[in-house]
């Protein structure tokens, strides 16, 4: 029996003269919406580099180039597809145009999302803030989802991934109605999907994120009321790094998870396993 040195040398192999881990997605297309910036940025250089072909989307132009950059310099291939998630005109052609550029598409990681600061409590919230949310939220991956399905039959099956949050799974310690809804909806969702295209060889999975590091939540921790009542209920006592989401859609992604679907991947240094976390 092979203790794990032999396990390593069996998946490993030469690259660029240095020895790394196999590349678990190559020859795969993978579309990653809101890769301009945070998380999905992150996602797409690491899914780039374990060999995936990458649609960056996002509706900021600049931001999407230089993850496009990024990548490219790296020795990836990636190309930039602007699109408005809420918008179902664009999301189809989001799709087509990432099926007539790289000739399938295997992967899908819907990624974009807004957390607006006047999301609030129940009685607070606009209607406006409300539509808005989850018009992106949960619209928007449900037209990814809606879109992406029939290019991934077509390429033989694939991989769905869609971004909740820890509060989908409960309450927010701080308002925030609008989004925790759409988050609450994509879950179930996501569920629905796995069970429909399980026989199809599509597997759907999401994410279920706590506070990452990334410009949004910085703006937010701008607050230091807010950030003190996030903070305090995290066990590990810190927010999560885009990387630790990345690597975990990475799993999702891979066929490591080949046996995994409608299930919710939760990334939150701990805080749905708290009862109550004391402050330092």
């Amino acid at each position: 029996m092979r203790g794990i040195r032999g396990i390593r040398e069996v998946t490993r192999r030469p690259h660029s003269g240095q020895h790394r881990w196999m590349d678990r997605l190559q020859g795969k297309v993978a579309l990653i919406t809101g890769a301009g910036t945070g998380m999905g940025r992150v996602a797409a250089q690491i899914f780039a580099a374990e060999g995936a072909r990458i649609a960056v989307v996002d509706v900021n132009a600049q931001v999407a180039n230089a993850t496009v950059l990024a990548i490219t310099d790296a020795g990836g291939e990636a190309e930039f597809i602007s699109a408005d998630v809420a918008d179902e005109t664009q999301v189809e052609t989001m799709v087509k145009s990432t099926v007539d550029r790289f000739g399938a598409l295997h992967i899908v990681y819907n990624n974009a999302g807004i957390f607006p600061a006047d999301d609030g409590g129940l009685t607070e919230t606009s209607s406006a803030t409300w539509d808005q949310v989850l018009a992106i939220n949960l619209k928007g991956v449900w037209l990814g989802c809606k879109y992406a399905v029939p290019a991934l039959l077509a390429s033989g099956g694939g991989s769905i991934i869609n971004v909740a949050s820890f509060v989908a799974l409960m309450g927010s310690a701080t308002p925030q109605i609008a989004y925790t809804a759409s988050k609450g909806g994509v879950l179930a969702m996501t569920r629905e999907i796995a069970v429909e295209y399980a026989r199809q060889g599509i597997r759907a999975n999401a994410l279920c994120p706590g506070p990452i590091d990334t410009p949004l939540l910085a703006e937010l921790m701008a607050n230091p009321e807010w950030a003190r009542r996030r903070l305090v209920h995290i066990p590990m006592g810190r927010p999560g790094r885009a990387e630790e989401v990345a690597k975990a859609a990475l799993f999702l992604a891979s066929d490591d998870s080949s046996f995994i679907t409608g299930t919710a991947l939760v990334v939150d240094g701990g805080i749905t396993a708290a009862y109550v976390t004391p402050e330092d």
